[in-house]
């Protein structure tokens, strides 16, 4: 397979790899309690948000060394949020994939239309069998998104996840390359 030449662009969106650049806005989203709350990080800092870019930067290719393709969501020429794709079985093609969007950008389609883009390129690019999505059951704007890009709900773990000092429940949403039509 060859490498995606980026960015990926839709009708409102540019995706692009992370650059060292994107620690600032993207700190500042993941920052933001209602935001972290959902996520396995705490809020980020500074510096934690330096050293989460740092270990992004090289992932820009599914077939890549990393296995992983994590992209900056720009509006605009602005970092909004990212998404996040990368193999758990690169054998059989099977990957998972992650987002997260500034809320103040939030009710207007952005992240579909981001998480629609990644998820033809993990096929259409990538020849992916199935690609999954965790969260944590709480999250209803995830799973109302994982829903609108043709996930289907395919199960619901009852406190299976010790999170931020207390046990949570898990939405797993599943799509397959044969579900795109």
């Amino acid at each position: 397979m060859t490498h995606h030449t980026f960015p990926l662009r839709t009708e409102r969106l540019s995706l692009r790899p992370h650059e060292a650049a994107d620690a600032v806005a993207l700190q500042r989203i993941y920052a933001i309690p209602t935001v972290a709350r959902f996520l396995l990080d705490d809020p980020w800092t500074t510096a934690t948000a330096a050293e989460n870019i740092a270990e992004r930067m090289p992932k820009s290719d599914i077939d890549g060394p990393t296995g992983a393709l994590m992209l900056v969501i720009e509006r605009d020429g602005v970092a909004i949020g990212d998404v996040q794709l990368w193999l758990t079985d690169a054998e059989r093609r099977v990957a998972e994939i992650g987002w997260v969007l500034d809320p103040a950008c939030g009710g207007q389609g952005l992240a579909t239309e981001a998480v629609r883009a990644v998820l033809e390129l993990a096929f259409a690019h990538y020849s992916l069998h199935r690609v999954t999505a965790q969260m944590d059951a709480r999250n209803l704007a995830s799973a109302k998104l994982a829903g609108a890009v043709g996930m289907r709900r395919e199960a619901h773990f009852r406190e299976d996840w010790w999170s931020k000092g207390e046990w949570t429940d898990t939405l797993v949403f599943g799509v397959l390359a044969s579900d795109q039509s």
